[in-house]
């Protein structure tokens, strides 16, 4: 057991089993050993690959889609551009050098603000936006201050902790992280609880399904709407996921690139689930917001010209040069990789149109 695992086992030992929720929140944000809090996952060195990493078109387009959606609110004096879990800055630097280009007015009024609990990425992020941008970081999106706000979050949703819930012929029953015997290891085990508040389409799943509940993600969701709905604006969301809610067991860990065990060498593995965009829609829509989306990934970046600045970095390129740039635009689009599975999903006040969607259209 490393350091966070012997953690976690006294705290089990003196408390009892975990709920995966708890689980994954120690595993991901522990202050002195989270996954997050000490190491840069991300990249060919690291654990996993994000768009923005992929290719400088998708942060360049999200820019644009941000500085769209900013006239589109009559081009307010100031605006708050808020990035959630903004990984090592790359989205937030290539969308800010675009629309310096290609919309100055909307670069000059963006105050950038991160939110970001690692000390080691909020460095990343720093050096990547030195010549863009001089950020802001808080802890939440609730931190950010008053005023209209404009919001990006790309594989944010996905790392927060959630419920697992089995139904039984029993009865609901929540999955736990307990010790194994002896307790020198970990092992799911699933106790009694009372009846969970789903949505029907999971309330009556057959016996035997998992459902998974991600009441932070749906906090955030709901407090967005708010947001945009008082002082106006709109997010963009873009994760994995379902569109609509559906059981199923989709917590999974990372490392080098590879599955690993969920329950091994808690804070070395990054720990994710699927986004239930449903769910996250209906929260927005309780909190008065409008949803739009989710569509797949593939068609939103086409919908916001992906081929055609493909086509433009394409013809300033060498022939290697040109090769790479196809490869990234079929990995983001194509839906045998990000294309389908990832989603985009957007929230916005009253009476806004957003560019890349067709109203609540779910695919």
């Amino acid at each position: 057991m490393n350091a966070l695992a012997r953690r976690i086992a006294r705290r089990i030992a003196e408390e009892g089993p975990l709920p995966v929720s708890e689980f994954m929140a120690a595993a991901l944000g522990d202050p002195d050993d989270g996954y997050y809090m000490r190491r840069d996952p991300i990249g060919a060195q690291g654990d996993f690959v994000t768009a923005p990493e992929v290719s400088q078109m998708f942060g360049e387009l999200i820019g644009l889609w941000c500085a769209a959606v900013w006239q589109s609110m009559g081009a307010p004096e100031r605006i708050q551009w808020v990035e959630l879990g903004p990984g090592r800055g790359t989205l937030a630097a290539d969308a800010m050098r675009a629309v310096s280009k290609t919309a100055p007015a909307f670069a000059a009024a963006a105050e950038v603000h991160l939110v970001e609990t690692s000390p080691v990425l909020r460095e990343h992020q720093r050096a990547a936006l030195s010549a863009h941008a001089s950020p802001t970081w808080h802890e939440t999106v609730e931190n950010v201050p008053a005023g209209p706000m404009l919001v990006v979050a790309n594989e944010f949703f996905d790392a927060l902790p959630v419920r697992q819930y089995v139904k039984t012929a029993d009865g609901w029953q929540e999955r736990c992280i307990a010790l194994t015997e002896g307790g020198q290891g970990f092992a799911f085990a699933d106790l009694a609880c009372p009846p969970p508040d789903l949505p029907s389409a999971l309330a009556t799943v057959h016996h035997g399904a998992v459902v998974e509940v991600c009441e932070a993600g749906t906090t955030i969701a709901s407090a967005i709407g708010e947001r945009v709905v008082r002082d106006g604006g709109a997010a963009l969301i873009i994760d994995y996921g379902h569109a609509r809610s559906a059981p199923g067991d989709t917590l999974q860990a990372v490392h080098r690139h590879a599955f690993a065990d969920v329950l091994d060498r808690p804070g070395e593995t990054d720990l994710t689930t699927h986004v239930d965009f449903e769910a996250l829609g209906n929260a927005v829509e309780a909190a008065g917001a409008r949803v739009f989306g989710p569509v797949p990934q593939g068609v939103f970046l086409g919908r916001l010209g992906i081929e055609a600045r493909a086509d433009v970095l394409t013809r300033a390129a060498d022939a290697e040069q040109a090769a790479a740039i196809g490869s990234a635009l079929r990995r983001l689009v194509h839906p045998r990789e990000m294309g389908l599975l990832f989603k985009a999903l957007a929230i916005a006040g009253p009476g806004l149109e957003l560019p890349g969607f067709g109203g609540r259209d779910v695919w």
